[in-house]
């Protein structure tokens, strides 16, 4: 035949001669431009499961692919038990053929023209791939064509490993799973690599006929394939005989495994966030993971009956900034994670319309939700304003009433302590003081200051939050606020070791404030910030504060948040008991948790300290023993400070201590309150020149607080001693003034209280005077209404409009207050 064929090519024309080799020329390099690109660049294009692993692999939980198949994202790690098992079963000649194997298809062929139909493919697992990536198409001659050609394409352009990766991770496994990682956790609930013979060699024969895995059916065709690949595993010397005994006696699988739901939000967030369809290497700990989530389940439960139904909780390593837990919110209590058949599991972390599924909103992931914050960022101002200077750790702040504008902050059991230390203030959350130091400190300033930390869910400019921004009127992130803790515990970490440099830049970028849930890349930036926040003596000063967990106004259940550690932390309670916060921190460590409803329903007794702290004390258990915070003595001095003011010392302050503060502080202001007082001889009287000779008088230094302060304070502090009256044939020069109106302030609107019988209510004013006996006579414009001594404050009704308020003591001493009555309430 060959032979005649030749004949006739040399018995043509020269010329036809030419025209053949030309058109055969012209198809091979056509053939040949068409086989070098005739496959495709990417070879699967079908959607794949998103996946969450723990940092060491281990599986957290896993998204379902668009299309509805647990298909887990392409995994070039083949597993050598069902390496061996699948090659052995499906193409023993795998790794010596280029893609096709002649003697396979020839026999296929045999076989199918006796049969007068397809009955055998002769398919290498080269060409099982290419028909995989091939969905849909018939198997007809002039496609087995195409496989074979896309096959032999594919060997060169990839490693048998690589083949034999694609192969695995897109074979089907029966029902919606596909390929062998989603397989292995669906089937046998754990990773591929821990399989052991008898579940490889169970997965090695199910893409051949993966209907084989219903639960129920075809069980003993199953087990018959696969015992008849463990014998030929055995026979080709891969295990030994009683490997190979014990493997035949284990039992197939009987329904799919639930995939674990250790971080479901997390999963979310990250499929959210641009690895939709990707294996993401998170941060967190497998082990710490599934232990806080329990803890959060386990206090949440507790907290139904109040009919409080979400918690979340945040861990983080400080040195890295990598998030170890992220339990975003409680799971549902009631819940299917399967269909009637047993294969198909939740296509969305959260769905509705079933009971506890989604009804109290557990799908909202609380950690990136923006919330109020009530006093959780009052150490932010505090380090503030101790890194600029303003105040030191024990300088006293007032604590009386105030009323500004329509805005009356009030600490939370309604006490006053006249003044308190900063410090002080700080550890038992008193609102008045605080807002009084941001009051001091600035609102626009402190916005920023707060932006610059990395609290990125401040939208508005300072004017439409004013000083409520203290008080919980701004919201903030639980991701924000670990944040940022994070970020001043690494700096006071890294200031104490200054042969190590911070892990983050502090520079304009702010990259000091970042932390990330996944391995590859920092995930989110935690404000764009600029700067590098407060100075390490500030810091620590403020973890300090942070740490002292006297409340006297707790009851004895507060004891049972004593730790064997010491912990810097911070409660926080937003406005109408909506939220509940605590933020702790540690060298080694932040915890953030957060208890309330993610549909922002208050509920009584919804407290940080009464919800939130048994958390997190339960976590910092979980944690182990943790160190303290080393001083930084190089940012910081001793100085003199005054012991009653806590202001830096005068040399008339009688009562000094060595304390040391912050650099910033030595620009702090000195004492204010002690002052030169002249009295006779006595002691008892307060004199002057005009009175008494110089000679005869007793100079001695007086702490004096302003009259407002003084009554309040000297109820709570008894060796306070007032400033002695002048005596009575002597005339006060003094600028202390011993007269103070409490309420209203200057030029205040007033709204006149209606009662519950709809009558016109009385406005209460109030004045403090340093002798409370003193009679103090008053009058509303100009005209006299009555007097007062001991309890000075007197109840009334004034018409709306401008009025001025008049106070006469009996020494002569007088206070005049305008304000206006505008309209009833």
């Amino acid at each position: 035949m060959f032979s005649s064929l030749k004949n006739k090519f040399l018995n043509l024309s020269k010329k036809k001669k030419y025209f053949i080799l030309f058109y055969f020329i012209l198809f091979y390099f056509t053939f040949s431009l068409w086989y070098c690109f005739c496959l495709p660049s990417k070879l699967f294009k079908d959607p794949t499961s998103t996946v969450l692993e723990d940092k060491t692999g281990i599986l957290l939980g896993a998204k379902i692919a668009d299309d509805g198949q647990w298909r887990f994202p392409y995994n070039e790690k083949i597993p050598g038990k069902f390496s061996k098992a699948i090659t052995n079963f499906e193409d023993k000649y795998f790794y010596k053929h280029p893609g096709i194997n002649p003697v396979s298809i020839f026999r296929a062929f045999k076989q199918n023209v006796k049969a007068g139909k397809i009955k055998s493919g002769g398919s290498t697992l080269t060409m099982q791939a290419i028909r995989l990536s091939r969905k849909g198409r018939q198997r007809t001659f002039f496609e087995k064509i195409i496989e074979v050609i896309l096959a032999t394409r594919l060997e060169f352009s990839f490693s048998k490993k690589e083949i034999l990766s694609l192969y695995a991770s897109n074979a089907p496994f029966g029902g919606n799973v596909v390929g062998l990682d989603a397989a292995s956790w669906r089937y046998f609930g754990r990773k591929s690599e821990e399989l052991s013979w008898s579940e490889a060699a169970t997965l090695a024969v199910l893409p051949n006929s993966p209907a084989l895995i219903y639960p129920g059916k075809n069980h003993n065709k199953l087990l018959v394939k696969r015992n008849r690949l463990l014998v030929a595993l055995w026979k080709a010397g891969e295990m030994d005989s009683l490997s190979c005994v014990l493997a035949q006696s284990e039992p197939l699988p009987e329904k799919p495994f639930p995939l674990p739901r250790l971080s479901p939000h997390l999963l979310d967030r990250a499929s959210k966030e641009g690895m939709n369809g990707q294996t993401v290497s998170s941060t967190l700990d497998v082990n710490l993971q599934e232990r806080i989530k329990n803890i959060v389940e386990k206090r949440s439960l507790k907290l139904h009956g109040n009919q409080i139904f979400n918690a979340a909780a945040i861990v983080a390593d400080v040195e890295t900034g990598n998030v170890i837990a992220y339990v975003g919110n409680v799971e549902p209590q009631a819940s299917s994670n399967s269909t009637e058949d047993g294969e198909r599991e939740r296509a969305t972390p959260f769905p509705k319309g079933r009971v506890g599924d989604g009804l109290h909103g557990e799908s909202v992931d609380i950690i990136t939700s923006p919330r109020s914050t009530g006093s959780i960022m009052k150490p932010f101002l505090f380090s503030a304003m101790l890194s600029d200077g303003e105040i030191l750790s024990n300088t006293l702040v007032p604590d009386i009433p105030m009323q500004i504008g329509d805005f009356s902050p009030q600490n939370y059991y309604l006490t006053y302590d006249g003044a308190v230390p900063a410090r002080r203030a700080l550890s038992r959350s008193l609102n008045v003081p605080c807002v009084k130091m941001l009051q001091q400190y600035g609102v626009d300033r402190f916005h920023y200051y707060l932006k610059k930390l990395g609290i990125t869910t401040l939208n508005y400019p300072a004017d439409h939050y004013g000083l409520t921004l203290i008080l919980g009127g701004a919201e903030a992130t639980l991701w924000d606020l670990a944040g940022v803790y994070a970020s001043m515990a690494r700096k006071l970490n890294y200031s104490s070791s200054s042969s190590r440099p911070l892990p983050f830049r502090e520079s304009a970028e702010g990259d000091w404030h970042k932390l990330k849930y996944f391995t590859d890349k920092v995930s989110l930036s935690l404000g764009s910030g600029q700067g590098s926040g407060p100075d390490p003596a500030s810091i620590y000063l403020t973890f300090e504060a942070m740490a002292e967990v006297n409340r006297p106004e707790i009851d004895a259940s507060w004891q049972m948040f004593s730790s064997s550690s010491k912990i810097a932390w911070k409660t926080g309670t937003s406005f109408g008991y909506r939220d509940g916060w605590t933020i702790g921190v540690t060298p080694k460590y932040v915890v953030g948790v957060w208890v309330g409803n993610a549909n922002g329903e208050g509920r009584p007794n919804l407290t940080g300290v009464g919800t939130a702290a048994p958390i997190l004390f339960e976590i910092f258990g979980v944690l182990g023993k943790q160190d303290w915070f080393k001083m930084p003595q190089d940012a910081m001095q001793q100085i003199e400070v005054c012991k009653e003011s806590g202001y830096r010392a005068l040399p008339i302050c009688e009562h000094k201590e060595k304390q040391w503060v912050q650099s910033a502080g030595l620009k702090t202001a000195p004492c204010p309150y002690h002052r030169l007082v002249h009295l006779d001889a006595t002691g008892r009287w307060r004199v002057n020149s005009d009175c008494e000779e110089v000679s005869n008088m007793i100079h001695k230094s007086w702490f004096v607080l302003p009259p407002a302060m003084e009554w309040y304070y000297k109820s709570k502090n008894t060796t306070y001693s007032e400033l002695p009256p002048f005596r009575v044939d002597c005339k006060s020069s003094s600028n202390v003034f011993s007269m103070e109106l409490l309420y209203p302030k200057q030029e205040s609107k007033i709204f006149v209280p209606v009662e519950l019988d709809e009558s016109t209510g009385k406005t209460v004013f109030r004045v403090a005077h340093r002798k409370s006996e003193t009679t103090i006579y008053w009058h509303l414009d100009d005209n006299y209404i009555g007097s007062t001594k001991g309890i000075h404050q007197m109840g009334l009704s004034p018409k709306s409009g401008q009025h001025t308020l008049t106070l006469v003591d009996e020494f002569g001493e007088t206070i005049t207050q305008r304000f206006e009555i505008i309209g009833k309430k």
